[in-house]
C-alpha cells in the first residue's frame, strides 16, 4: 500500500441490526481497511458476510432506525477530514454524488425505469455541479462516450428497459463518475453480465482509477474479479475479516481455510481435466458467534480445540495466536503492505490435530444451557 494518507480510513466498523442481547444481528463486527488514491481495495465473501452492508454504512444509506453503527470512516477532503459515520443526512447527501459515489448491484433496479437516461445522468450534473440546459446535456452525452455507450446523443433520450444489461451498467458508472469523486464503492457491478461484458466493465474500471486516481472499493464474491483488478484484498466471513493481503502473497500464498476454500470452489484453467471442484461444506448459516471461537470452525477442516477458546486476533502471517510459530515467509507486497489472518491454526501450520465435535457442548452457550 501507499505511504501516503488514505482517501478513507474505515476503523472497527460495525453494524448491528434488531432489538436487544440475543435479537440482536451483527452484521458487520470491527471491519477495518483503507483505501488509497489509484488503487483498489477488494472486499471478498459468500452472500451474508457483510459486505454490501458495509458499503451502505459507508454511504449513510442503513435505516435510521434499527440499526446501530459504530466505528469510524474518515474520509479524507481539501478542507479537512471528516467522519463519513457522523455526519448529518443534509451533509451526507452533499457528499454523496459529489465525493463520493457508488455502482450497484442491479442496474434495472438502480435506474427509473420511467425517466430517461439523459435526464437521470444531468440530475446529477445540476445536483452537483450547478450545470443547466444544453451544458448539462452535452457533458452527460460525453459521459455516456466515456465509458464505452455507442451513439450516446440518442442513448439519452431512450429509457433503461430500451438498453442492454451492459449498458444499462455503464450508464450506471457514467453516473457516478459524473462529479469526478474521490472515493468510488462498486457492489458486485458485474454479477448479472456476460464474460465478455464483466471484462469490459472491469477495464472501464481499471482505467477509471488510473486516470483520475480515484480509489475504489470493489464488493464481489468473485475472485476472478479479485484477480483481475485488485490491488489489496480483505477476504470477510461472518462481518469480520479473516485474511488481508496485497493480491500477490493471497493468491500465491493463503493461509486462511476460508480463502483457500474460495479458492478451490472455482475453476482453474491450469487443473487437470475432469478434476472435481472442492466446495466449502455446509452454509454462512452454520457459524458460532466469535465471542465462542472462530466462526468458520464448524465448516472447516483444519479446526482444533484451540479454535473454540475465543476470538482469534489478526496476525501476521508467519505467527497463529495461541499456536506455535512456522517457518514461513511473511511477503510484504506491493508498497510494504502487510498479510495478516484470524486463525490460529492457518493452512500449512500444523497437522491436524483431534477435532472437538462441532455438535457438542463446546458450542452451547449460556443461554443454550440454561434453557436445557
Amino acid at each position: 500500500m501507499s505511504s501516503s494518507t488514505p482517501l478513507l480510513a474505515v476503523d472497527e466498523l460495525s453494524v448491528v441490526f434488531g432489538g436487544r442481547g440475543s435479537d440482536e444481528v451483527r452484521a458487520v463486527d470491527g471491519v477495518s481497511f483503507t483505501l488509497e488514491e489509484g488503487r483498489v481495495t477488494g472486499l471478498v465473501g459468500e452472500s451474508g458476510c457483510g459486505k454490501s452492508v458495509t458499503s451502505l454504512a459507508l454511504m449513510g444509506l442503513l435505516p435510521e432506525r434499527g440499526v446501530k453503527v459504530g466505528g469510524s470512516a474518515v474520509m479524507r477532503l481539501p478542507e479537512g477530514p471528516v467522519d463519513l459515520l457522523k455526519l448529518s443526512q443534509r451533509k451526507m447527501r452533499d457528499l454523496r454524488g459529489s465525493r463520493l459515489a457508488m455502482i450497484f448491484q442491479d442496474p434495472l433496479s438502480s435506474l427509473n425505469p420511467v425517466v430517461p437516461i439523459g435526464r437521470q445522468v444531468t440530475e446529477i450534473l445540476k445536483r452537483h455541479r450547478g450545470m443547466r440546459g444544453s451544458a448539462a446535456e452535452k457533458e452527460a452525452a460525453e459521459l455516456l462516450n466515456r465509458v464505452g455507450i455507442p451513439d450516446p446523443n440518442r442513448r439519452l433520450r431512450e429509457y433503461p428497459h430500451q438498453l442492454s444489461g451492459g449498458m444499462r451498467q455503464r450508464a450506471l458508472i457514467a453516473m457516478a463518475v459524473a462529479c469526478r469523486p474521490r472515493v468510488m464503492i462498486a457492489d458486485e457491478p458485474t454479477t448479472a453480465l456476460d464474460v465478455t461484458i464483466q471484462a469490459q466493465i472491469l477495464e472501464l474500471l481499471k482505467d477509471l482509477v488510473t486516470e483520475e486516481g480515484t480509489a475504489l472499493l470493489m464488493i464481489t464474491h468473485d475472485l476472478g474479479v479479485v484477480a483481475g483488478l485488485c490491488d489489496d484484498i480483505n477476504v470477510l466471513y461472518a462481518g469480520r475479516a479473516v485474511e488481508k493481503a496485497p493480491r500477490a502473497p493471497l493468491f500465491a500464498d493463503p493461509t486462511h481455510p476460508y480463502t483457500v476454500g474460495l479458492l478451490g470452489s472455482i475453476p482453474r484453467l491450469d487443473a487437470p481435466r475432469g478434476e472435481p471442484l472442492t466446495p466449502i461444506r455446509g452454509s454462512i448459516n452454520d457459524n458460532i458467534a466469535w465471542a465462542k471461537g472462530c466462526a468458520f470452525a464448524p465448516r472447516c477442516d483444519h479446526y482444533t480445540l484451540e479454535c473454540l477458546q475465543g476470538p482469534p486476533a489478526l496476525a501476521a502471517v508467519g505467527t497463529a495466536a495461541g499456536v506455535e510459530g512456522r517457518e514461513r515467509s511473511d511477503t510484504a507486497g506491493a508498497g510494504g503492505a502487510e498479510h495478516v489472518h484470524r486463525c490460529v491454526n492457518p493452512i500449512g501450520h500444523a497437522d491436524v490435530l483431534d477435532r472437538p465435535s462441532l455438535e457438542g457442548p463446546a458450542l452451547v452457550g449460556e443461554d443454550e444451557e440454561a434453557q436445557g
